[in-house]
């Protein structure tokens, strides 16, 4: 194998991405075996070891790390420039994977997800549900989600849905046996259900202040609880069962409050923030099936409101 046939850069990127010789092995259709012979011809060409592999993980070496950042975008428009060549009529064909938070998946993405696969039955769609912020380069994807506050500069950002809202809320027994907080101040007074980060990090609830020489500056505190949890659905559900009041996006927590199971407080501490965008590489030209992807999205969010 040369060190110029994409072929093995390609298992490089695909086992980097995975983080095991098995899973890229399948997705390949090859053999763990035969992959990994491949990818140490590779590196023995290169005269650099790219993966530090154990028993139960494959990880980049810092080698790999700078190698695989450096390939990432000329892979990428290889593998656009192969699928621009294979439909000239500009129809959407590959695989269009995208990189969102949990946040947005059950009101975004979940919802419309069935109708824009039966609308284009060429396409095969990949959805990563990750919280941090993912290279989308180096990691291989075509587009991800995010808030608008924590969009890189160097990307296209096309905004999804409009201004969001978070919400506190908890549940009608709770507030009746430990009372209703009327300032961020007095939630360390109470029972919290916290959200945990990815990383690993706490979130830090957000407020702004809604009047006086602060009015509309934002500031965040911690709070304590019984339970963390990186799962909106379980905070939900918890709020709902009376363990604490919980900070969400509004979508998350919709249904409950309309049923009264949950009930929001501290709403005037809360006022709406720009909203989610799908952004994609600034250097990379918008293919067809993000395109479709796009204008399936914005259609949904058109229809519901």
């Amino acid at each position: 194998m040369r060190t110029d046939d994409t072929s093995a850069l390609r298992a490089f990127r695909l086992i980097a991405r995975h983080g095991s010789f098995t899973r890229a092995a399948a997705e390949l259709e090859v053999t763990p075996s035969a992959l990994s012979q491949s990818l140490s011809q590779l590196e023995s060409q290169l005269g650099v070891r790219l993966l530090q592999r154990t028993t139960r993980k494959v990880g980049l070496t810092e080698a790999g790390h700078a190698f695989l950042e450096r390939i990432a975008p000329a892979l990428n428009d290889i593998d656009d420039a192969i699928a621009a060549l294979r439909d000239h009529s500009d129809r959407p064909v590959g695989t269009l994977r995208i990189a969102v938070p949990q946040m947005v998946l059950d009101h975004l993405i979940t919802p419309s997800l069935a109708a824009f696969m039966r609308a284009w039955p060429e396409l095969r769609v990949d959805i990563h549900v990750d919280n941090r912020l993912t290279d989308l380069v180096a990691e291989g994807f075509d587009a991800g989600i995010r808030l608008g506050e924590r969009l890189a500069r160097d990307v296209v950002a096309l905004p999804l849905g409009g201004m969001q809202r978070a919400v506190v809320v908890a549940s009608p027994i709770y507030l009746a046996q430990r009372g209703r907080p009327r300032s961020p101040e007095e939630l360390s007074a109470h029972d919290c259900v916290r959200y945990r980060f990815s990383s690993g990090a706490i979130y830090r609830w957000e407020f702004a202040h809604p009047r006086g020489s602060s009015k509309g500056r934002w500031f965040a505190i911690d709070v304590d609880g019984p339970l963390t949890t990186n799962d909106p659905t379980l905070a939900v559900h918890a709020a709902i069962d009376g363990l604490g009041l919980t900070h969400m996006m509004e979508p998350s927590a919709r249904a409950a409050i309309a049923t009264g199971q949950l009930v929001p407080v501290l709403e005037e501490w809360l006022p709406p923030f720009e909203g989610f965008y799908l952004y994609y590489p600034s250097r990379m030209q918008l293919p067809p099936k993000l395109r479709v992807f796009i204008e399936h999205l914005r259609a949904h969010l058109a229809a519901s409101g």
